[in-house]
């Protein structure tokens, strides 16, 4: 199996290199860098990577919050995890490259976490 990456003056020649660490530098004949991104996971950036974006508000049961946020900012994707006071008790930014991937991080992996009764995700837009 090869890992790939884009030497660090960014940009992938068309033969190939490898750095000290045994990494391969895997020629990409692709000008975007999101498609450089997609085919050489090493070399992402957190904005080439998470195409969507989200806060997950969750309720949590009477005196698990700290316990709740701290046990979902374990989790990869997810950005942070506050404990906050008002009608949620944890607030979450989490990352995936795609709403599959989005989908499969709350409804797996969040929501898996003991303590937590409830989520609503809101996936961040950037209007205009």
């Amino acid at each position: 199996m090869f890992i790939a990456s884009v030497p660090s003056d960014g940009e992938a020649d068309d033969v190939g290199t490898a750095d000290t660490s045994g990494t391969v530098c895997l020629p990409t004949f692709l000008p975007d860098t999101t498609c450089r991104a997609l085919r050489c996971p090493a070399a992402r950036t957190r904005e080439e990577y998470a195409v969507v974006q989200a806060f997950i508000l969750v309720q949590t049961e009477v005196g698990k919050a700290a316990a709740v946020a701290s046990a979902i900012a374990d989790i990869a994707g997810v950005v942070s995890a506050e404990d906050v006071t008002g009608p949620y008790d944890v607030i979450v930014r989490a990352e995936a490259g795609d709403v599959d991937e989005l989908g499969q991080l709350v409804v797996a992996k969040v929501q898996g976490v003991n303590g937590i009764t409830r989520t609503l995700t809101c996936p961040v837009v950037k209007l205009g």
